[in-house]
């Protein structure tokens, strides 16, 4: 059974750098874990600085949630263990020592098993914490059970990676993935890929999955849109979700009895000489990715996407999630003229720009960007520009009002429970307000995370 599905509204942002098909591997000299990355999550640290660990050794647990482990992606030694304010734990550093030994969590056939002891095997090697749960992307609670699970099969972010590359040779383990994915829940497993993915490609070949085919402007790969379109949330009801990569992370761990954290990621953005892919390990340094590879100009430097990514520093850490690094240029250089030039290749959506009533700077072609706001912040107002690129069935001003002054009561009605930060990113991208949106909806989720004690 297969479905479909088009979505009307949103933008495509079309930027200068896409990797090209070239997957590289590189030696990456530190990696880390950032608790950070993961919602909610207060770290019990498990290991003291000087500690040897192998791929799959407990780093840290979540307080209050002693079953959910944290795990090292490498065989090494803990280095360090940085601190922020209040002693809060950020990173977690480990020197790698090329031995690749792993943790041994014994292969086991999926036939026999119960779901408590796929989850066991899971939470004990610390592959559970690939699945996120909608609402709130919290990693889900063991003792709950979802409606459905979604893998998501591509990404229509800026520059996104080709998931036909991240995916290449790893059909057998997916397989194994899904299996163990449908002993932890009664409803579908939906698998959503894009309709300009080949017939042939090894996606398209997993049994026992739907397959839904989505086409249209971003955001059609982000989760909330496909669970809107396939099923929608409703208050008390959970959907968990992954990215396909982490299928073969799950599969492996029941075929080959390791947790196998390798991940390939797409360097890309205009100041990138070199655009490709690399294949790492999870939580990777950007160091040795970056280096020799990027101008010499004022970067900045994303985990993640332009629209929703993260800002690390040029020795840095790739967060858990993210299977992008992007690379772009600081906006720290005044403009002549400002507002005033014509801006020819500059992104306007509503035509701020002279140029944007030229017939030869259009933006449908890629484009440089940099991380100007080009203005300042000013007071949100209705302009029913959110409206033209927020493809989902919600009022988007009235939630982000709703968020920003914590009435609970009016965020639920207005669907609160369907939607993440990143779901608001081209709202933000077009807003002549110049607000900081993502951050107001994201702490309109934690409110309501906290309300409902998730």
């Amino acid at each position: 059974m297969s479905k479909t599905i088009r979505i009307t509204k949103g933008l495509d942002v079309r930027l200068l750098g896409a990797a090209k098909p070239e997957v590289v591997e590189t030696t990456i000299g530190e990696y880390a874990i950032k608790p950070k990355d993961f919602v909610g999550l207060i770290p019990k640290l498990l290991v003291q600085e000087g500690d040897k660990v192998k791929a799959g050794t407990p780093v840290f647990y979540a307080k209050g949630k002693e079953r959910l482990l944290f795990t090292s992606p490498v065989s090494g030694t803990v280095t360090a263990i940085e601190r922020g304010e209040k002693r809060v734990i950020e990173t977690i550093r480990i020197v790698p020592d090329g031995q690749n030994e792993y943790e041994d969590f014994s292969k086991e056939s999926l036939s026999g098993m119960s779901a408590e002891q796929v989850k066991e095997k899971m939470l004990a090697s610390g592959v559970w914490t690939v699945l996120r749960q909608r609402p709130y992307s919290v990693i889900p609670d063991p003792a709950t059970t979802p409606k459905c699970i979604v893998v998501t099969g591509f990404s229509s972010a800026p520059l996104a990676p080709d998931y036909s590359i991240l995916l290449k040779g790893e059909r057998d383990a997916m397989q194994v993935g899904v299996e163990a994915l449908r002993k932890l829940t009664d409803g579908k497993i939906h698998l959503n890929v894009h309709s300009t993915l080949s017939r042939t490609d090894e996606l398209l070949k997993l049994e026992n999955v739907q397959i839904n085919t989505f086409e249209g402007k971003h955001p059609c790969g982000n989760v909330s849109v496909q669970v809107e379109k396939l099923d929608p949330i409703n208050k008390g009801e959970r959907v968990w979700y992954l990215d396909a990569q982490d299928l073969a992370v799950i599969g492996k761990l029941f075929t080959e009895g390791k947790y196998v954290a390798d991940r390939i990621i797409a360097l890309t953005g205009e100041e990138v000489s070199h655009p490709q892919y690399y294949k790492i390990k999870r939580g990777a340094n950007i160091a040795s990715i970056i280096y020799n590879n990027v101008s010499a100009n004022c970067l900045r430097y994303i985990s993640g996407n332009v629209l929703t990514g993260t800002t690390i520093k040029a020795d840095g850490f790739l967060s858990y999630y993210d299977n992008q690094l992007t690379v772009i240029k600081e906006g720290n250089e005044r403009k002549l003229f400002g507002w005033l030039a014509p801006g020819c290749g500059k992104f306007s959506v509503s035509r701020t720009f002279l140029a944007g009533f030229m017939k030869n700077c259009s933006n449908t072609k890629p484009y440089r960007v940099d991380t100007n706001l080009n203005g300042g912040e000013r007071p949100l107002v209705f302009t029913g520009e959110f409206e033209k690129v927020f493809p989902m069935d919600i009022y988007p001003m009235q939630l982000i009002k709703a968020c920003a002054i914590g009435d609970i009561d009016l965020m639920e009605q207005l669907g609160i429970y369907e939607v993440e930060a990143e779901d608001f990113a081209l709202c933000e991208l077009v807003d002549s307000s110049k607000n900081n949106i993502q951050s107001i909806i994201r702490q309109g989720l934690e409110l309501m995370r906290k309300e409902m004690g998730e």
